[in-house]
C-alpha cells in the first residue's frame, strides 16, 4: 500500500480563523478578490492595447500603465496572503526539477536559435 505524505500548505494563519458568513453582503476578502479580478481583466486589455499600439510614444505610455497595473495587481495579491486569503501548496523539488527539464526540452527542440 503507497505511503499516504500530506501535502505541505503555505498560508498566513491570520485570517483562518475569521469566520465569513455567507451574506449578499461583501466582506474584506470579497472586496479585495472583486479589485484583484478587475487589475487582471485590466491587464489582459492593456497587454494586447500594448501589442498593438502603431505609435511608439503611445505603445511606452500603455507599457508604463500597464507595468504599474501589474504592480497594483501583485500587491493585492500581497496583502491577500497576508490575510490569509491565499493557501499555496509547497511544490517538491522533485517535481520543480521534473517541469523545469519538460519546459526546458521543450524550448530547446522549438528554438529557432538552435
Amino acid at each position: 500500500m503507497p505511503q499516504l505524505t500530506q501535502k505541505q500548505v503555505i498560508k498566513n494563519e491570520v485570517a483562518s480563523d475569521v469566520n465569513y458568513n455567507q451574506t449578499p453582503d461583501m466582506n474584506e476578502r470579497d472586496f479585495l478578490n472583486d479589485i484583484l479580478v478587475n487589475e487582471k481583466y485590466i491587464t489582459n486589455g492593456l497587454n494586447t492595447f500594448s501589442r498593438e499600439a502603431s505609435h511608439q510614444d503611445l505603445f511606452n505610455d500603455v507599457k508604463q500603465i500597464l507595468n504599474e497595473t501589474h504592480d497594483c495587481a501583485r500587491d493585492i495579491y500581497n496583502v491577500m496572503f497576508k490575510e490569509g486569503f491565499y493557501e499555496l501548496e509547497a511544490a517538491e523539488s522533485q517535481k520543480i526539477s521534473k517541469t523545469q527539464q519538460k519546459f526546458s526540452d521543450y524550448i530547446n527542440k522549438q528554438s529557432p536559435y538552435r
